[in-house]
């Protein structure tokens, strides 16, 4: 397995819609199993494959505390969203160190396919609901931060290019 390099906001192949996973073979299989090590590298709680620039629809997540119930979506599609929404901070390993509020479905109902290329249907609420949802953009190519004012969203770009920039002297 390896730690991948994470695309930072504002990287314009972010905004790539990616594209569906014709099979789940032992390509996708790595690819899963990369994202995993990335995402616990980085002490994030969801990936989606576009962040690290792999434009198939694939997501890893795991919200649990002990970070021993990993969720893999590959295709997902939500299928059924709850009229009630609730507003949680966000966070995104592709904008770190920046949080704010984003209103999001209080529940959905997710098809996808599992690791093995199985089909199956998951409920879900709270964290994982929101988290399902984040990452959901990102094959959409979304940022959390284009929910937020504009004024906010030139903020955090100027804030990004300008770490950016340090970080390559």
């Amino acid at each position: 397995m390896a730690v991948l390099p994470i695309l930072c906001y504002p990287d314009p192949r972010l905004h790539t819609v990616a594209k569906p996973v014709p099979q789940v073979d032992g390509t996708v299989q790595a690819l899963v199993a990369n994202m995993f090590e990335t995402m616990y590298a980085a002490n994030g709680i969801g990936l989606a494959a576009t962040q690290v620039n792999v434009h198939q629809r694939v997501i890893t997540i795991d919200v649990s505390e002990e970070r021993d119930q990993p969720l893999v979506l590959i295709n997902p599609e939500i299928v059924w969203s709850s009229p009630d929404t609730q507003v949680n901070d966000e966070g995104c390993l592709s904008v770190p160190g920046i949080y704010d509020g984003v209103a999001r479905a209080s529940s959905v109902r997710v098809t996808a396919l599992n690791l093995d290329g199985q089909p199956h249907t998951l409920e879900a609420s709270g964290l994982l609901a929101v988290c399902i949802q984040h990452e959901m953009d990102h094959l959409l190519g979304k940022v959390f931060v284009e929910y937020l004012s504009p004024l906010k969203r030139n903020r955090i770009k100027t804030k990004m290019a300008k770490a950016q920039r340090e970080a390559t002297r």
